[in-house]
């Protein structure tokens, strides 16, 4: 079978593309500029340049590579840089999804969207697919937009919820723990967040996760994420202590110490008992996550 996937140059591309390969998928990845993925010559695997805002563009894209499943990952992510620029905000995040939703529909693809906790506001935590979305800033609007559009789909579709995203970083963009390390060691301090708390998700847990509701055809809502429950500032603290850096250099702060366009939910996480039922989904814990972010320990 043949997927089409979004956003193939990002951090998560890195780890669900080679994942979809071994399950013996034809795979098109795709994204802006040239492909930045160590998979030339490998059995199974194409890149195409593909800007998802542009309707004919993504039409013809589509309909040349005639994909059973697309797995739209593509996005804009940086809650900050969405509230700054929210007509390029929406153009990606909800008008880019709309574009495959229509090119798919021609092909009766399976769709499985990726989206966030930040789709919350975050008062209460620890979120079930049951719950009702609220968002606080226009990332997780444009985000909810966009899966209610899914949601309108006439074929098979999933969303798949996740909650920040952790590990090796393979495509260039640091995240929350390889920026603690690089601090660190060179003796900067960093000021991190203790009154936000998640269920942060190792980034191969979520790609074994996406192609678990790929393999099955799992349609429906389904929230993926880590089971430890932890602020930004306890996942510093133990990031740290693994990496055998100086824990002072870390400095607990709250989230009005900062001046951010975008507001952040206080509390998201998930409960993933659905996934562990339904899908034998059983994420590391942070501290097996820790050791696959930084194997070279």
């Amino acid at each position: 079978m043949k997927i089409l996937i979004t956003g193939a140059n990002g951090f998560l591309g890195h780890y669900l593309i080679p994942v979809l390969l071994e399950q013996g998928f034809d795979v098109l990845a795709t994204g802006k500029g040239h492909c930045r993925l160590n998979l030339a010559g490998t059995t199974g695997f194409a890149y195409a340049e593909l800007d998802f805002t542009d309707t004919n563009m993504t039409g013809e894209v589509v309909q040349r590579y005639h994909p059973d499943i697309i797995v739209h990952a593509g996005a804009i992510s940086k809650p900050d840089d969405c509230e700054l620029n929210k007509s390029l905000a929406w153009r990606i995040n909800t008008g880019g999804t709309m574009h495959l939703l229509a090119a798919a529909e021609r092909l009766n693809a399976f769709f499985v969207y990726i989206s966030t906790d930040f789709v919350f506001d975050g008062e209460r935590g620890m979120y079930t697919e049951e719950d009702q979305p609220a968002p606080v800033n226009y990332y997780g609007q444009t985000k909810l937009e966009a899966e209610r559009e899914v949601q309108q789909y006439s074929g098979d579709w999933a969303i798949i919820r996740t909650v920040l995203v952790y590990g090796q970083p393979l495509a260039g963009r640091s995240n929350i723990l390889s920026i603690v390390k690089e601090k660190l060691e060179k003796g900067e301090g960093y000021r991190v967040v203790d009154d936000q708390v998640r269920t942060p998700t190792y980034v191969g847990d979520l790609a074994t996760g996406i192609a678990t509701v790929i393999v099955r055809k799992a349609s429906g809502i389904w929230h993926l994420s880590g089971a430890d429950i932890l602020t930004p500032y306890e996942m510093a603290c133990q990031t740290a202590a693994y990496l055998g850096y100086d824990p002072a250099l870390l400095t607990r702060v709250t989230a009005d110490t900062f001046t951010q366009p975008a507001k952040r939910p206080p509390r998201t996480g998930f409960s993933i008992s659905k996934a562990r039922s339904e899908l034998g989904y059983d994420p590391l814990s942070f501290e097996a996550g820790l050791m696959k972010t930084f194997p070279e320990k």
